[in-house]
């Protein structure tokens, strides 16, 4: 029997046990289930036993990391038999401790969920975006509530856009509706020729792997480094810019894929200003998915910018 493991994480007070506790209200999730919520962590927030009751689910508490191992989920299997777990980690203990822990047979992780509260995030991105990030690459969905119309939705969107490209992205009231916010780009979309400034690679990065219809058909031009790995399909490199992630030393080259038949004069990692036609192409690169495939119409020599590392 599969028992789905449902991972939700995030700093304390996050709102991570109110989102649990929502989530057991929905029938459609805990209906018919034998429901277990495992908590590593107490926070302000309590577990009604009225609430647990009514979603047919048993809470077991945890106030220290070691008291989490594969004994203990070993134990929990044997005493509820449980149908699905929902774990409320404590994102301190990082995710290779939960991805190196022995599960009772039958147990896997379903969905990893970030809890983001967006009124403190600039906070402890400051002070601890390492361990932010960390959570962040590994999550499916990840959601930002207590979100005001004031919140910078779209740079924390894209913020995690550049960690982690699959994770869909919730911003939410206190009310719990969905805050609605404009993605304006700092580039003309209807100009004959789209200029992307060397600042502003990343947000067209974004926003091109986001909305790749947006610019199929139009012309772009900005500066790049050139990657010619012989793994490429002939004829193709990829005009990209090396990217800060996390921190300085956790970087990566981010780029689309491009036709030209300069591709033999090019050297690896030359910087050249690149103009091509974009268009949306499915791809085994991309996973058999539709993605942006750039056609060079000029490529020239260009000077490394003075800030090498694309920002979000």
């Amino acid at each position: 029997m599969k028992i789905p493991v449902f991972v939700v994480h995030g700093f304390l007070e996050s709102g991570k046990t109110q989102f649990v506790l929502e989530t057991l209200a929905d029938d459609y999730f805990s209906g018919g289930e034998r429901n277990l919520v495992i908590a590593c962590e107490e926070g302000i927030e309590e577990y009604e036993e009225e609430a647990l009751e009514q979603a047919n689910a048993t809470l077991v508490m945890l106030e220290d990391k070691s008291e989490f191992n594969e004994k203990f989920l070993t134990e929990c299997q044997k005493k509820y038999k449980p149908t699905q777990i929902v774990l409320e980690y404590n994102c301190m203990w990082g995710l290779d401790f939960l991805r190196d822990m022995y599960m009772p047979k039958g147990w896997f992780v379903a969905q990893v969920i970030t809890i983001v509260d967006a009124s403190t995030f600039d906070v402890y991105l400051k002070n601890m975006k390492s361990i932010f990030m960390e959570m962040a690459k590994d999550s499916d969905l990840i959601i930002f509530n207590r979100s005001a119309d004031d919140t910078p939705a779209a740079a924390y969107k894209r913020n995690m856009r550049a960690v982690n490209p699959k994770a869909q992205i919730v911003f939410e009231k206190e009310d719990g509706t969905a805050l609605q916010f404009e993605e304006e780009m700092p580039f003309d979309l209807d100009a004959d020729v789209i200029e992307i400034e060397d600042a502003d690679y990343g947000i067209w990065y974004i926003d091109a792997m986001d909305h790749p219809e947006k610019y199929d058909g139009k012309t772009v031009r900005f500066t790049a480094m050139a990657y010619t790995g012989k793994r490429l399909p002939e004829g193709y490199f990829v005009p990209g810019r090396m990217a800060m992630t996390c921190c300085a030393d956790d970087t990566a080259f981010i780029g689309f894929l491009c036709r030209s038949s300069y591709v033999d004069r090019l050297k690896q990692k030359q910087w050249i200003t690149v103009t091509a036609k974009v268009h949306m192409e499915k791809r085994e690169e991309y996973n058999g998915e539709a993605g942006i495939v750039l056609q060079s119409t000029n490529i020239r020599s260009a000077q490394k910018p003075e800030e090498e590392l694309v920002y979000f």
